[in-house]
């Protein structure tokens, strides 16, 4: 069952007519990704799943923003769940366990979705943006590889050409810019994010719930298997990228608040 008692880092609310909004709740962080959060998003959609009550899930972000990826303040050094699994294996669970939700799953997305916040929202089955959403895989300018799903879903979405240009580079793509790329399916006002993203839910709520699953569980079926191809690979090479020499003065960078100085190693 997907209730609050076991969410510290996400808020549970009942829509009615089946539909939960589950909404990123760390607002004075921009909804950074530590620890704890990583181990709920990766049971989020797991539960979502196994929640006969529930019809459709919508995520959000608190605050100003969706998600601005991961926590390297401290919050991801921060003492895991005892139940919780190794990290990187923790990270394929959150795109394994969402992409196995036979239910749909949208995002409503608010400001900022950066690393894995904008990899978590594009993976969903539908994507609502705001007109003040920006998109961004930024592991680069922390000066780690890519990862959390961004080689399946950005490539899949856009052409592979054009991922690995903002893969590589870290460039910001604004709301607008995303809709033609293909990266969301609409773009409203900001007053109006929540109220589209969940008129949508409602109709896929009131539809035949069957015919929903055979129709986006096979398509899922399908990333699912480039994902179980890439994933291994890309996260072993951003997990050896955190001990370059980069990835140290990308953290100094951004501590004293300026643009790092790459040496390629």
């Amino acid at each position: 069952m997907l209730e609050q008692s076991n969410y510290e880092t996400i808020l549970i609310d009942d829509c009615d007519h089946g539909v939960i909004l589950a909404t990123l709740n760390r607002p004075e962080r921009l909804n950074a990704v530590d620890r704890r959060m990583h181990y709920e998003m990766a049971r989020l959609t797991r539960d979502a799943a196994a929640d006969d009550s529930l019809k459709v899930l919508v995520i959000t972000g608190a605050g100003r923003g969706f998600c601005s990826g991961g926590d390297f303040g401290g919050g991801l050094d921060a003492e895991a769940p005892a139940d919780a699994p190794p990290m990187m294996q923790e990270a394929i669970q959150i795109v394994e366990n969402l992409l196995d939700c036979p239910k749909p799953v949208l995002s409503a997305v608010n400001g900022y979705a950066m690393g894995l916040g904008s990899n978590f929202a594009l993976l969903c089955d539908v994507v609502v943006a705001s007109k003040s959403a920006v998109f961004a895989d930024t592991h680069v300018k922390l000066g780690i590889g890519a990862g959390d799903g961004g080689q399946v879903i950005w490539p899949l979405l856009m052409g592979v050409n054009r991922a690995k240009y903002y893969l590589m580079t870290g460039d910001r793509v604004t709301a607008s810019e995303a809709e033609r790329l293909g990266l969301v399916n609409f773009v409203v006002e900001p007053e109006d994010l929540l109220d589209r993203t969940l008129e949508i839910a409602e109709r896929l709520a009131r539809g035949p719930s069957m015919a929903i699953a055979a129709s986006k569980v096979p398509l899922n079926r399908w990333i699912k298997t480039m994902v179980q191809e890439i994933m291994p690979l890309s996260l072993a090479m951003e997990d050896a990228c955190f001990g370059s020499e980069d990835a140290a003065e990308a953290g100094r960078a951004f501590v004293e608040k300026r643009e790092p100085v790459f040496a390629g190693r």
